[in-house]
Parts: C-alpha cells; structure tokens; sequence
C-alpha cells in the first residue's frame, strides 16, 4: 500500500487531469470509482470523512430484491436488484452469504398471501435464485424462530435472501480500485468546484487531517454524495432542498438469546408501513430498521424517541418481551437519500436511483439502494464517458471479482474472519510467532513495522468482541483506517456490535493505532476523546 503523503503528493503533483474524478466514498462513490477504474480511466475518489462513514455503514446489512417494492409492483426495481444481489455473492463470496428468512402467519389468509408473493419474488430471481420458497407448519416456524411469539401463530413461509457486512464490502470495493489503478484518499474534502468556461473542471480539496487546500483538476467530476449531494450542488449554484427526501432508519442489536437459531425473522408490514427485520449478524441479533422524515442531515443521526418506542413495541409484540436498557448492545441510525415525489410518504418512495447532469457537465447520482450499488456505478460511467468524451469501453463489472475473493472456504476461527478471504493469510501472519520479516502473501508495507509478527496480537480486544488486535494493524497498513473510530465502527464493527464493549477497547486501539501511524501521544488523546463522544450515541438511553 501507497502511504497517504505519497497519495496527497501524486494526487497534487499530478500534470494530466484525471479521466474521472469521484466525490463521496460511500457504496455510490465507490461503485462508480470501481466501475471507472476498471474501464481503464485515470479515476480519483476524495472523501470528506471515512469510507462507509454514513449511510453505507448503516444498512440492514441485506442484499435483496426488495420484498416491499415487489408489492408496490415495481418489477424492474427488484429484477434489477434480485440480478445484482446474484452477482454479488458470486463476486465477493467472503462477504455475501445466503440466509434464510421465516414471515411469520397469524391468520390463515396470510399464509397463502405472502407465499405466493415469495414464490413470485423467487421465480424473478430466475437462475440467480437463492433457494425454493416453502410453506410452514406452526411447529415448523417455531423450531426455525425459537422465541418468536406462538400466541395466534398458523404458520410460517421460508425464504431466501442475501446478507452482508456493508462496510466491510465498502473495503473491498476500496482494495479493489486500487487493484485496478485507481486511487482513492479519505479525510480529504471538495470544498469548492472549478470552472473554465462554464464548464466544471476539477475541484478544490480540502486536507482535513493536515490543512492544505489544492486543486485537482478532471475531465469527469460524479457528485456521489448521498444524503448530503444538495450540498455539492450548491457548490455548483443549484438550488438546496430540490431533489431529496432524507429518511432515517434507526437499528437495535440486541443478544442472540431474543431470537436463537440460524434463520432471520421478517415482519412484511409495521404500523409505519415498512418491513421489519430480526436478522442474526455477527454473533449478535439485529432488529429494524423504522422510516421517519427528517429535516437535516448529521454525520451521526440518533434514534428518535418514536423510533426507539416503535422498536421496543415491535420487539415485544414479536418477541416476547422488550429488551431491557442493557440488553440494548447498540443502537444506531442511518440516513436514506431518496429521489422527492410529491405527496409520497417516504415508505412509498423508490428506491431507483437517478443521474442527473447540470448544465456545467457536473454529474450526480443519487437514490438507489446498497444491492444496486453496481449497477448505479455502471450507469454513472456510462453518463460520464458521453459528458467528458472519454473513449468508450464496456463495462467489466458484472463478473468482477472483488479483492478478498477465494473459491476455498476460509478456516476461519470465528464466522468474522472469513470477510478478510484470501487476505485471512496475511492477516494472521502478522501475531504469527517465529515468522520471518514479513509474510510472502502480504502486500508491501507502507507505515511502520513495529508490531509485525508480534504474537501479542493475537489477543482479543474485548471478551465479548471476536475482533483481535491484529485487525488494527492491518486496517492502518492495508485499509487507510485513520482513527480509532474508523476501527472500531468500519474496520471492525465493534461499535454497531457493542458499543460498552467498544469504548472499553478504545485506548488498546488507540495504543496501537498511534503507533502504526506515528502519532504523538497528544494526536492519541484526542482521538481517544473524540471517539468516546461519538460512541456515547451508540449507547441505548430513554
């Protein structure tokens, strides 16, 4: 890996525009960053904060169709994303995996409703299916959802959609436009847009760690910044509040003991009018999401007391009882960026996505959803190779395999591991004893050594987390990880998982990232303090 003062030196030295120039480091970015890279084009990517930092490390954690579209009858929404959620499993088998959902019957006609509606959605997936649709007995349901409610329960219906970790693939996706000569910085932010001639030719960049400001100049400028893309518009003279309707969607992680088992629960239609997922992640169970309108955005959205009233009703309702204050492991929110329709509850809104280019060649992209997230990169580029006349190619990406992908099963000491896929090796051989310098299957390294091939590593960072300390040094050597946060929330997910857990582990995080990254022990004070603040809204209050 490339040290980022060589990335910050390349990226201000650089004599030729760049082919294509992304703004935003979040699913959107960086799937149209990949899809350029791929191409061939000369493609950088800037992002204010961390990669994943918002919305795209906020998800449900689901690759799917969509089963509440499918009853909106918007069929080429889910056939486009059951066609992606196939590929994305076959391109990052480390990181998309199978899971089996039961919809729990308690009434008779339910049973027939939802399972030919299921059926419908399996058939759409066509050869790309995950697994057939079935009816279940009560007894059946039960024995799949230990500790659903049985009160009134007929039945159930099993069926198949996919699961991932969404920050993790957003590394993955990272690694791998830099396998394809891409180049991509974090922490450095677009505070203003260049023009020449009415046209947009660059942007101005902001180093939030260091101060510097400098200009990068691109035939393509993408604006893929999510909930906050009015923003950038801005920059370009566009009206605010014009295209987006910002949602938020709030998440409980609860104990394994609420819902023990290996299939996932979904409720189809809340009191808000969404589908509600109970889904085991990581060792830990993960209930939501809601859907409420807001006004503002914020790098760390909180749940609002509805929301969190609206959880522990539904967890109660479908679970047995409300989880207790601590037995709340974590709870988070996470911010939608959805195309605005007039008179449209946000429930209701599409997920498609939309491209829009201003009169000055400004490209944005926004809407959509995590599973589309490729195809949304392929149609960005497609837009793009017309606004700046860049050679056309075809898109690769379909069968792309992402960085970490190995067709052997990763012997992994806990389920965690395998998101590291052929990576998991190296991984290792940093706490592997008696180990020379440094391991063959390891990429070069570009900070400091100090810790390689130190057995300490090995340890735990916390009992009740399945993440060891040589996750830390990896994410600084090989993941541009910054920060203690960017470890505990992105790298690892210790903050979405347990968020007690995750400040009792920052100062050994803190310890090891200081070093890693030459860091006086001011910079680690800092940053131990300023996570701190931040994982204190993780913590479940009433």
């Amino acid at each position: 890996m490339v040290a980022r003062q060589e990335i910050l030196t390349q990226i201000g030295s650089a004599s030729q525009p760049w082919d294509v120039l992304v703004i935003g480091g979040g699913a959107t970015g960086l799937g149209a960053a990949v899809e350029a890279a791929a191409r061939g084009y000369r493609t950088l990517l800037v992002e204010r904060a961390d990669f994943a930092k918002e919305t795209s490390s906020r998800s449900t954690k689901l690759v799917h169709g969509g089963v509440r579209y499918l009853e909106q009858m918007n069929l080429t929404l889910v056939l486009d994303a059951l066609r992606e959620r196939g590929h994305m499993l076959r391109n990052a088998p480390h990181l998309v995996h199978d899971l089996s959902f039961v919809v729990p019957a308690y009434s008779y006609f339910s049973l027939p409703y939802y399972g030919l509606g299921l059926k419908v959605y399996e058939r759409l997936s066509g050869k790309l299916s995950l697994g057939h649709s079935e009816l279940l007995s009560r007894e059946s349901t039960l024995e799949k959802l230990p500790g659903l409610n049985s009160d009134r329960l007929r039945g159930g219906i099993l069926y198949h959609d996919g699961q991932f970790d969404d920050a993790r693939y957003a590394i993955a996706l990272l690694r791998t436009l830099q396998d394809h000569g891409g180049t991509a910085i974090n922490y450095v932010e677009a505070t203003g847009l260049i023009e020449r001639g009415g046209k947009i030719v660059g942007i101005q960049a902001h180093d939030r760690e260091d101060g510097p400001v400098f200009d990068v100049q691109a035939k393509a400028v993408i604006n893929a910044t999510g909930v906050h893309a009015e923003e950038t518009l801005a920059l370009n003279g566009s009206p605010r509040s014009a295209l987006l309707v910002i949602s938020q969607g709030s998440h409980f992680v609860l104990p394994r003991t609420f819902l023990p088992g290996n299939a996932a629960l979904m409720i189809p239609k809340t009191a808000d009018g969404r589908v509600l997922f109970a889904i085991p992640w990581h060792g830990a169970l993960l209930v939501g999401t809601t859907d409420v309108p807001i006004n503002t955005t914020s790098p760390e959205p909180r749940a609002l007391p509805e929301e969190k009233k609206f959880l522990r009703e539904h967890i109660a309702r479908y679970l047995g009882r409300a989880p207790r204050p601590d037995e709340i492991l974590s709870v988070w929110s996470g911010l939608r960026p959805l195309v605005r329709k007039a008179g449209v509850r946000t429930s209701k809104l599409s997920r498609d996505h939309t491209i829009l280019v201003s009169a000055s060649g400004l490209i944005t992209v926004t809407g959509g959803k995590w599973t589309t997230y490729r195809r949304m990169g392929q149609d960005t580029i497609d837009r793009a190779t017309q606004v700046a006349a860049l050679p056309k190619r075809s898109s690769p990406t379909l069968e792309l395999r992402l960085h970490g992908w190995t067709s052997e099963a990763t012997t992994a000491n806990s389920p965690w591991e395998s998101v590291y896929g052929s990576d998991l090796p190296a991984l290792r051989a940093l706490s592997a004893p008696n180990s020379s310098t440094q391991s063959s299957s390891a990429p070069n390294l570009s900070v400091s050594n100090s810790s390689a091939q130190n057995p300490s590593l090995d340890v735990l960072l916390h009992p009740r987390l399945p993440f060891r300390r040589r996750e830390v040094v990896w994410a600084a050597r090989f993941e541009m990880a910054r920060t203690v946060e960017d470890v505990l929330a992105r790298r690892t997910r210790a903050l979405f998982l347990d968020a007690r857990a995750a400040i009792d582990a920052a100062p050994v995080v803190a310890d090891l990232l200081a070093r890693e990254l030459h860091r006086c022990d001011g910079w680690k004070a800092n940053d131990l303090r300023s996570f701190q603040e931040v994982a204190k809204c993780y913590l479940y209050e009433e």
